[in-house]
């Protein structure tokens, strides 16, 4: 999906700028807003949406009665945004067709990953690209062979227990990315069940151990404070 249709429908002129201005930034070019729930289904009946941030407070209803008339139009990616946060919420947003979660305050860098996220999703390689892709990823003190099934760490075999290897793989894959502890777990456990805090940290502990000359102070495996984990890789290029 070279050019997504995103669709943000909120009532607060100042956030819809900034996460207009952050995906701007982030290349994505069309952007449609709306300030209240039908001018959003106006524009969503209009030009159509891959990627729809809503809401979950608007001044004509609320994003959770809204939710269903998209999804009879749509099969965009719903992302809910709202101050919102006890579990009630968060269930009442998934049941009526939302497909992820963001609370306010929030950094709006968190939707454009979300977003990349998504779309990485729903763009599978092509047989010959994933044949391609089944490599050497090669991060200066440590290498991961896939195809090998081995890590090594300054040129020295390293064990590593299956899922920290399946955690570590998919990070290999997609280098310079900030990814969320629930973003983690749904790709390599294959379950969203709104992430799994404790076992993604574990399993990052696990990777740190291996391949940090010291896991106090990570330079590969670092952690972007309010939005998740990266693996670095243009400084051992």
């Amino acid at each position: 999906m070279l050019n997504p249709k995103i669709l943000i429908i909120d009532d607060e002129a100042s956030i819809i700028h900034l996460i207009q201005m952050v995906l701007q930034k982030e290349g994505f070019r069309h952007i449609y807003t709306a300030g209240t729930a039908q001018e959003g289904l106006r524009l969503l009946e209009r030009h159509g949406a891959d990627i729809i941030v809503l809401d979950v407070m608007l001044p004509d209803q609320t994003g959770f009665e809204l939710c269903p008339k998209i999804r009879q139009m749509s099969d965009a990616h719903i992302i809910f945004l709202t101050a919102r946060t006890s579990d009630l919420d968060v269930l009442t947003g998934f049941a009526t067709g939302g497909d992820d979660y963001v609370t306010k305050p929030f950094n709006p860098l968190e939707i454009a990953a979300r977003i990349k996220a998504r779309l990485r999703r729903n763009n599978p390689p092509s047989p010959r690209e994933t044949e391609d892709s089944r490599s050497r990823y090669d991060f200066g003190r440590f290498v991961l062979d896939e195809q090998a099934g081995e890590l090594t760490v300054n040129g020295e075999t390293v064990s590593c227990p299956a899922q920290a290897y399946q955690l570590l793989l998919y990070l290999c894959k997609h280098p310079n990315i900030v990814f969320s502890k629930a973003q983690l777990y749904e790709a390599v456990w294959g379950i969203d069940g709104m992430g799994d805090d404790n076992t993604v940290m574990v399993h990052i502990r696990k990777i740190r151990e291996r391949i940090e000359s010291d896991p106090g102070d990570p330079k590969h495996l670092v952690t972007v404070r309010g939005l998740g984990y990266k693996l670095l890789k243009e400084q051992y290029r």
